[in-house]
Order: structure tokens, then sequence, then C-alpha cells
């Protein structure tokens, strides 16, 4: 299954959902379950929660199906968005009262810093990824990339810092109500 569906895709299995079709989810739950709970790991470090936000995430997609809207980007997108805001608003909830309000701030940063990392990479094209790979956990450089990619090295270049600036991205933090419209109710996975 391709990792980013069309767009006429979102919107059949939005219809699907909207009209209660139970395969619908099913299908939506076997293409990005994955996706939610790894996002929800990575924020949270614990598995049992990260099973919770992944079933409390579809359940909300069950229940408001009409919230999506493809206009504001892949249905893939807006189900990672919930995860991500509902693994954050449990990391607040779980660790307020311990240590000062900066560094509570600063573990939801660097957890949702990781979590969206984790999206881009996943999200990014094979050629990119599989650049970045080399050169971060096999320690090549450019010029080792391309003959192990059989690519000129220009071409590794441009893939490796492509995929670089994506990454680079993931450390913006974008302000808290800046969810699009269609995005989950206002306040979902945020604190409260």
């Amino acid at each position: 299954m391709p990792k980013d569906a069309p767009p006429r895709w979102d919107r059949r299995m939005q219809q699907r959902l909207a009209r209660g079709e139970a395969a619908a989810l099913g299908e939506l739950y076997d293409r990005f379950a994955s996706l939610v709970h790894s996002l929800a790991h990575r924020v949270l470090g614990d598995e049992t929660a990260a099973d919770r936000i992944t079933r409390e995430v579809f359940g909300y997609i069950w229940e408001n199906p009409d919230a999506y809207d493809p206009k504001q980007g892949s249905l893939r997108s807006w189900v990672a968005r919930i995860a991500q805001g509902q693994a954050v608003a449990r990391l607040r909830q779980a660790e307020l009262g311990r240590g000062s309000r900066e560094e509570l701030e600063q573990k939801v940063r660097s957890a949702s810093a990781a979590a969206r990392a984790d999206y881009i990479v996943t999200s990014m094209p094979a050629p990119l990824r599989a650049a970045l790979e080399l050169a971060y956990f096999k320690r090549r450089d450019y010029r080792q990339a391309a003959a192990d990619l059989r690519i000129s090295e220009d071409e590794a270049r441009r893939r490796l810092r492509l995929g670089l600036q994506l990454l680079s991205t993931a450390n913006v933090v974008p302000p808290e109500d800046a969810a699009p419209p269609g995005y989950g109710p206002p306040g979902y996975g945020t604190p409260r």
C-alpha cells in the first residue's frame, strides 16, 4: 500500500466513514494505525499509553469523520496531527506537577519535535529517505551514498540537502492555535 494516498482516496474514505461503514474504519486503521502508534509512542515513551492514544484517535475519527477537510491536506496528515495532539496533551497531563513549567514545556517541545521528525522521515519520498539512511545509519558521505545508490554525486548531494532541509522543519513549533479548520474540534489534542 502506498504511503501517500491520492486525494480521491481520502475523500472516498471520509464519505465511507460518514456513512458508518465499519469496513472503512478497518481499512483506515490498517493503513494508519502504525503511524498513530509510533507518533504516540515517540511522544510518550510508553507502549500502553500509545495503545490507548491509538484507540482514542480512531474512536474520534469514527465519531467525527466530517471534521476532516480534504482541502486542508491529506487524510494521513490529519490523522497524524490528531495523534500528536492527543499524545502531547497526555504528556502534559502526566507531567503536570513534576518539575517546573519550563521543564515541562521543554519536554513537550522535544517530544513533539521527535514525533514530527519521525513523521517527516516516514512521509518523504523513498529516494530521499534512502540517502539520509545511508548518511546517518551507515555514516556514508555523499560520494559513498552516490556509489551505493548508483546515482551521480550531484544527485546524492541534492537528495541529502533536501532531506536535511525537510528534517530541519521538525524543530519549527507551530502555534497551538494554528491547526487549520477541519483538524479536530477546538481544543482537541491541546492542553486544557
